[in-house]
């Protein structure tokens, strides 16, 4: 998968993104290396991973981020090399 927005080729760059819970399940793997073209927010990141993986779609109004240890808003920018986290809603027991 690569998330991008209709940018050239040599613009995009590479994040990581951590997978866990739920998503972790649905796309069976815990971390992805992927390029992106400038601009793309962890919104945009998380709803072009959900148009891949469709069942997700229920867990996106849920969906808090993270982006280098920190949480973040769905509209924050990714820079090269950032780690980003989709964080499911959880439950304890």
């Amino acid at each position: 998968m690569t998330a991008t927005q209709n940018s050239p080729s040599h613009e995009l760059f590479s994040i990581t993104l951590k997978l866990f819970a739920i998503y972790q399940e649905v796309i069976g793997q815990t971390e992805m290396r992927l390029q992106v073209s400038p601009g793309t927010t962890v919104g945009q990141l998380c709803d072009q991973l959900i148009q891949t993986y469709p069942s997700l779609a229920p867990w996106r109004s849920q969906t808090r981020f993270g982006l280098n240890l920190n949480f973040v808003a769905a509209d924050t920018p990714l820079s090269a090399e950032d780690e980003v986290v989709l964080i499911p809603p959880v439950s304890g027991g």
